[in-house]
């Protein structure tokens, strides 16, 4: 309860009861509404202290935090004094000198011996020709062989025989009997 409440409710008995005071209601009562103001107290003074805790603890971690930051500055001006710009372009420019010459190992070693050379163009003007051919062509003959192909199987295989009596697979090869 807070203070106006503890206040009214000591003038509420006051007000309507005759009989209070003989049994030693007032002493009573206002030692309960000072315990409270006391706890009341004892609490925000607890919860004052629990805060000032925390932002202690919280500018320590600060603290810590930025040490290590400042650790970690100087040992990367440490490090960046060692790492010259130029030595890393020379490096890159060496790397790139050395993957081509790679490059070039690889296109002599890939040579065809005794082929002619072919011109790319007309590779391609010759495979332009040979779809048209095939378009124009109206002999659909060779789609026969597909159209009689036989059906795809339905169901579970069972085991079953061939013509020499021998128990096949699925594919059609001997079974090998079990020992």
């Amino acid at each position: 309860m807070d203070q106006r409440g503890n206040k009214a409710i000591f003038f509420w008995l006051r007000a309507h009861s005759t009989h209070w005071e003989p049994l030693g209601l007032t002493v009573t009562w206002c030692l309960l509404i000072r315990y409270e103001q006391q706890r009341d107290n004892l609490n925000q003074q607890s919860f004052n202290m629990e805060q000032a805790n925390y932002t202690i603890q919280t500018l320590k971690d600060t603290k810590t935090t930025v040490d290590a930051m400042k650790v970690g500055a100087k040992e990367m001006k440490k490090a960046y004094k060692q790492v010259k710009i130029d030595q890393i372009e020379d490096l890159q420019d060496q790397l790139e000198d050395m993957m081509e010459n790679a490059n070039e190992i690889q296109e002599a070693l890939s040579r065809s011996y005794g082929t002619p050379e072919i011109d790319e163009d007309d590779l391609e003007a010759e495979l332009d020709a040979l779809g048209d051919e095939l378009l124009l062509d109206d002999d659909t003959s060779y789609l026969d062989e597909a159209a009689s192909a036989p059906a795809i199987p339905e169901g579970v295989p069972n085991d079953s025989k061939n013509k020499d009596g021998v128990l096949v697979d699925e594919f059609g090869l001997p079974q090998i009997p079990a020992t």
